[in-house]
């Protein structure tokens, strides 16, 4: 299992100048997230996302997730009226992982999330979630 750094430390050094990670540190906890939503998903879900990517970068978090639909959801997906039932469902999915979530990401961040956005096209079985913190994250 990847190793975790822990940001608070960094963020609570004595001479409080380092508050931005370096490169290597966004890389290990881009990777440590990417795990954490496989697990948070397939915990919720009972099906992980075939692909997900994170990134961090400025003062953004973007969580990307593709085939994350069921089955029986693509069967539902075929048809307009049908598209709109999975959009509506998988929008409170969204805002369900945007409730449990977010406290931990600030906590991992060492930020206060201030904007957040979402994108679901479930004809494309694809999402997107983006999180604008109060501070630079990383140099």
């Amino acid at each position: 299992m990847a190793s975790c750094i822990n940001i608070t430390e960094i963020i609570n050094k004595e001479d409080h100048t380092r508050l931005k990670m370096n490169e290597s540190e966004r890389k290990k906890l881009q990777h440590e997230f990417k795990i954490y939503m496989e697990k948070y998903f397939k915990q919720k879900l009972g099906k992980g996302v075939d692909y997900t990517k994170i990134i961090i970068w400025d003062d953004m978090l973007i969580i990307r997730g593709e085939g994350f639909l069921t089955t029986p959801e693509k069967f539902i997906n075929e048809t307009p009226s049908g598209r709109e039932v999975v959009r509506a469902a998988r929008m409170q999915v969204v805002k369900q992982h945007s409730r449990d979530n977010i406290p931990y990401f600030e906590e991992r961040l060492g930020a206060k999330a201030i904007h957040q956005a979402y994108e679901l096209e479930p004809e494309n079985d694809f999402w997107m979630h983006a999180i604008v913190f109060d501070r630079v994250l990383c140099e």
